[in-house]
């Protein structure tokens, strides 16, 4: 399953997150894929998209980040998956 993950952190955590981050190059998880990462330029904050096969990995790389970044994530769909789901309820609805 696929998942936004969104983090924001406050100023007086960012050399940690700096630190930490060049430390563990920003690897997620054994059990998590990025799909992409994004951060904002000049801010502590940025957007992720995951995939998971199950949330107890999830939740692992929300803790690992945790004590220092506000996190949440969103279950997240393709264009394409979105797509099957939308004309399957199509079809129930007629």
């Amino acid at each position: 399953m696929k998942f936004i993950v969104q983090w924001q952190g406050q100023p007086a955590a960012q050399q940690a997150a700096i630190e930490r981050f060049m430390k563990s190059g920003g690897r997620p998880p054994e059990n998590v894929t990025l799909l992409g990462r994004w951060h904002a330029v000049g801010e502590l904050k940025g957007v992720a998209i995951v995939e998971v096969s199950d949330t107890t990995a999830l939740g692992e790389l929300m803790l690992e980040w945790g004590d220092l970044f506000t996190m949440s994530a969103t279950p997240a769909s393709t264009d394409e998956e979105l797509g099957a789901i939308l004309a399957a309820r199509q079809s129930q609805a007629k």
